[in-house]
C-alpha cells in the first residue's frame, strides 16, 4: 500500500467513525484534533530528537511502547509477557538499551493493577514520549529503521507462546498490609480464613458498553461472546456442595446474580467491590471460571488455573497445562444441526472475530447449557483436587481432537481471506500454530459427544 493509499484509509475510517458513532464521535475527534495542534510545537521538536535517537543506535538503543491501560486483558498480558520475555532474554538487544513505556491517554480499567504495573516499568510522561513515537512512526515511511525503536508489544500477542509462565513467578504482587486488608475484607464477606474460593466471570453486553464513551470502536460485533449468568446457578450451587466459596465477577449495573446460597457471592453488585479486591481475588483464587474477557487476565498472569467457557476455534487458550476448554455450540442456521470441528473449518468460521462472519455463513452461535458448564467446572475441580480419573478413552479421545484441531488449521485456505480481515486472519490463524497445545479439552464433552471431533 503505497503512502498516499494508506493516508486515504485512514480519512475512510473517520469518517466511517463519525458517520457510525454520530455527533459524540464528531466531538471526541474535534477534541483530539485540539490536543494534537497544542502538541504541535512538541512534534517538531521530535523530529530532530528521532534523529539524534537514531544517530546514537549503534551506541545506545532507545527504545519505546505505549501501554493502554484501558482494555484489563490486554494491559495486564502485555505487561507480565513483556516481563517474562526480558527475563528470558528474548528480544533483547545485544548493544547497551533502555526501554520506556508510556500509557496510552485513554480511561484506565482498574487503577490499583495501573498503579502495580506503573512501579515496575521506567515510564515517562505521554504528552512528550507519545509525539516522538508518532514521528518516529512517520519518518519511517520515508527513511526505514524506526521499528527498531519499538518493544514491539503486538497486540492480542499477550498469550504465554513461548511457555514462559511456568518458568518465571508473576512479576507483580501484593505487599504484607495488601494481603492483610484483603483477608479483612473476605471475612467481611462472611468468609472465613483459609477457605476455598472461585472466581466467576460472565462477559454481558454491560462489559463493553462502559467503554463506548472512551473509545470509537464498534463492540456490537463481540456480542457473539456475551453470556447469561443464569447457566451458571447450577456450576457455582455444585461448587459450594464442594467447600467452595463463588464470587462473581465484574463491575456494577450488571444483571444479578440469582441465587439465596449465601456461599455464592454477587461481588459485582456489592458496594465492597473495588480495583484492588479484583486483583487480590483474581491473584487468591483456587481457579477461575471465564466465558473469556479481561478479567480473566488477572488469574491468567498469577499464574491460576482457568475454566474456559464459551470458546470459539479462533481464541482457544491451549497454551497452558492447568487449562480446561468448553467450545460454545456451532450450529448450521439451515437445519439447526451441531457442527462438528472440520465442519466448523469447512464453515469458514473456525477463524472468525466478528458477529457478522457467523451470520453471513450462515452459523448460530449458542451458549453452552448449564449442565456441559457444570460438568466442565466439576472436571476442573476434580482435576485440581487429585480427585479426578483419567481412563485410556479419555487420553485417546484427547489426543484425536488435537490432531482433528491441527489438521484442520493445515488445512486452512489463505486465499479465502478478504482483504478488510486478511491481517487479523493471517494472526489468529499463526497464533493457532504456534501455540503449544498443553490444556485439555473437557472429557466429559468428549465422551459423550465423540462425533463431534470428527
Amino acid at each position: 500500500m503505497s503512502l498516499v493509499e494508506k493516508i486515504l484509509n485512514k480519512i475512510n475510517i473517520h469518517f466511517s467513525q463519525i458517520k457510525r458513532g454520530g455527533l459524540i464521535v464528531f466531538f471526541t475527534k474535534l477534541k483530539k484534533l485540539f490536543y494534537l495542534l497544542i502538541q504541535l510545537p512538541l512534534y517538531l521538536n521530535s523530529i530532530l530528537l528521532i534523529i539524534l535517537i537514531r544517530l546514537i543506535r549503534p551506541w545506545f538503543l532507545i527504545r519505546w511502547e505505549k501501554l493502554s491501560p484501558a482494555r484489563l486483558g490486554h494491559f495486564a498480558l502485555d505487561f507480565e509477557v513483556y516481563s517474562c520475555k526480558k527475563d528470558e532474554n528474548f528480544n533483547t538487544p545485544k548493544q547497551k538499551y533502555i526501554d520506556i513505556f508510556f500509557f496510552h491517554p485513554n480511561y484506565i480499567c482498574n487503577e490499583k493493577l495501573y498503579k502495580m504495573v506503573k512501579k515496575k516499568l521506567f515510564t515517562l510522561p505521554t504528552f512528550f514520549l507519545l509525539p516522538l513515537f508518532n514521528v518516529n512512526r512517520f519518518l519511517d515511511l520515508f527513511i526505514l529503521g524506526g521499528k527498531q525503536h519499538e518493544i514491539g508489544l503486538v497486540r492480542n500477542e499477550e498469550r504465554d507462546i513461548y511457555d514462559l509462565f511456568s518458568k518465571y513467578k508473576p512479576h507483580i504482587s501484593l505487599n504484607y498490609k495488601e494481603e492483610l486488608n484483603g483477608k479483612k475484607i473476605l471475612n467481611e464477606f462472611g468468609i472465613p480464613n483459609n477457605a476455598k474460593f472461585v472466581c466467576l466471570v460472565v462477559r454481558d453486553h454491560f462489559y463493553l458498553d462502559r467503554h463506548k464513551s472512551h473509545s470509537l470502536k464498534d463492540y456490537s460485533q463481540s456480542n457473539y461472546r456475551n453470556g447469561n449468568i443464569d447457566r451458571y446457578i447450577l456450576a457455582a450451587e455444585e461448587l459450594v456442595k464442594r467447600d467452595y466459596y463463588v464470587f462473581r465477577m465484574g463491575m456494577n449495573d450488571i444483571k444479578p446474580f440469582n441465587t439465596v446460597n449465601k456461599k455464592i457471592i454477587d461481588y459485582a453488585n456489592t458496594k465492597l467491590r473495588s480495583d484492588f479486591m479484583d486483583v487480590y481475588l483474581g491473584s487468591k483464587c483456587s481457579f477461575c471460571i471465564s466465558n473469556g474477557c479481561g478479567f480473566d487476565a488477572i488469574p491468567y498472569i498469577f499464574r491460576k488455573p482457568i475454566a474456559y467457557i464459551q470458546q470459539t476455534l479462533g481464541v482457544l487458550h491451549t497454551e497452558r497445562e492447568q487449562d480446561l476448554l468448553l467450545l460454545q455450540p456451532h450450529l448450521n442456521k439451515k437445519n439447526n444441526a451441531r457442527l462438528n470441528v472440520s465442519e466448523i473449518f469447512l464453515s469458514n468460521v473456525a477463524l472468525a472475530g466478528h458477529t457478522d462472519e457467523f451470520e453471513k455463513n450462515n452459523v448460530i452461535l449458542e451458549e453452552n447449557s448449564p449442565e456441559d458448564i457444570k460438568n466442565l467446572v466439576v472436571e476442573m475441580e476434580e482435576r485440581l483436587s487429585g480427585n479426578w480419573k483419567e481412563t485410556e478413552e479419555d487420553l485417546l479421545l484427547q489426543k484425536k481432537f488435537w490432531s482433528t484441531l491441527e489438521a484442520n488449521v493445515g488445512k486452512v485456505d489463505k486465499s479465502m481471506f478478504n482483504n478488510k480481515d486478511k491481517k487479523q486472519k493471517l494472526f489468529t490463524l499463526n497464533m493457532m500454530k504456534r501455540l503449544k497445545k498443553k490444556a485439555k479439552f473437557s472429557s466429559i464433552f468428549l465422551r459423550d459427544n465423540q462425533n463431534w471431533i470428527n
